[in-house]
């Protein structure tokens, strides 16, 4: 702490820690507390809230497993099927995304000279000045079944009739892929960066093949990069909501959409918060598992 205020002056540090402390407890703490006991409370009235009846309940984890009790089956399969479909996806759209990612920060950070690794960096980032509704609309208007991408491979005549791209969800994990991907870049290129060169060319020297290489070296020492990485792409991806909606197939729905009617099409901000407070508790079942398969702590991925 005493380096830290020498390095910085008191009043520099002075106003990070009281900025930090301010985000820390009334953007983050506050909110997630206030939303988990609102998880645990019936959705009543405003007149009736703070009355006998408001008590804490597990109704809407109940709600979630079971479904309502009008309901016929013994299990709310459609809420269920709709959980486990978004967190597979984003697990798909991570691994898609780090297999996309790799090569080009190893790119970048070892490869590219560094005028042409800046240029890479400034193209990769300047697509992403746009909103990310209207890239998910660009991305529609390229995958439709009357599409740009429809319309060049019929004109070669590699095919007859449209494809579907957007029933078979191949413009979902497009876009999905693609709207994070420098969350997953920049992590990468950062520890790929720091890794020393003569490490490669000894290697090399000694006869190790690229993918030994990387394997032995590369990636466990940019494993803190894929950790960070991952959990962000994984939390941001199951956390989506422009996205899904615009370029999912019609038998396609994500926890999001659900969540967001919860709280603002149906007023039930209690079922709302529990069905939040769900999808928040398998992104930090992530992180710790990210933090156990790649041997990292928390420090580290959020560096």
């Amino acid at each position: 702490m005493n380096y830290f205020f020498k390095k910085n002056g008191p009043l520099i540090s002075t106003y990070f820690i009281i900025a930090i402390v301010f985000w820390l407890i009334f953007l983050i703490i506050i909110p997630q507390l206030y939303m988990l006991d609102l998880s645990f409370r019936p959705n009543l009235p405003p007149l009736l809230r703070g009355g006998p009846d408001d008590v804490h309940t597990l109704v809407h984890y109940k709600h979630f497993i079971f479904g309502s009790e009008t309901s016929e089956d013994a299990y709310n399969y459609v809420d269920i099927g709709v959980f486990f479909n978004t967190i597979i996806t984003a697990i798909i759209v991570t691994i898609l995304n780090l297999c996309f990612c790799y090569p080009i920060a190893f790119y970048m950070a070892k490869v590219a000279k560094p005028n042409s690794a800046r240029l890479l960096i400034v193209a990769l980032i300047i697509p992403f000045w746009i909103n990310e509704l209207l890239r998910s609309f660009a991305l529609r208007i390229l995958f439709a079944g009357e599409g740009v991408i429809n319309n060049i491979l019929i004109s070669i005549g590699f095919i007859d009739t449209g494809i579907n791209f957007i029933a078979m969800d191949i413009a979902l994990y497009t876009g999905l892929t693609y709207a994070y991907i420098l969350l997953m870049i920049f992590p990468l290129y950062n520890a790929i960066e720091s890794l020393d060169t003569n490490q490669l060319e000894a290697a090399k020297d000694l006869g190790s093949s690229t993918f030994r290489t990387h394997w032995r070296i590369v990636i466990p020492h940019a494993k803190a990069g894929i950790a960070s990485g991952c959990t962000m792409v994984f939390m941001l991806t199951a956390g989506a909501l422009a996205t899904p909606v615009v370029l999912s197939s019609p038998n396609t729905y994500w926890f999001t959409q659900l969540i967001y009617q919860w709280f603002n099409m149906n007023d039930n901000w209690s079922r709302g918060s529990a069905y939040s407070i769900l999808l928040l508790s398998v992104s930090v079942v992530f992180v710790l598992l990210m933090m156990r398969i790649f041997k990292v702590k928390i420090g580290e991925i959020v560096r």
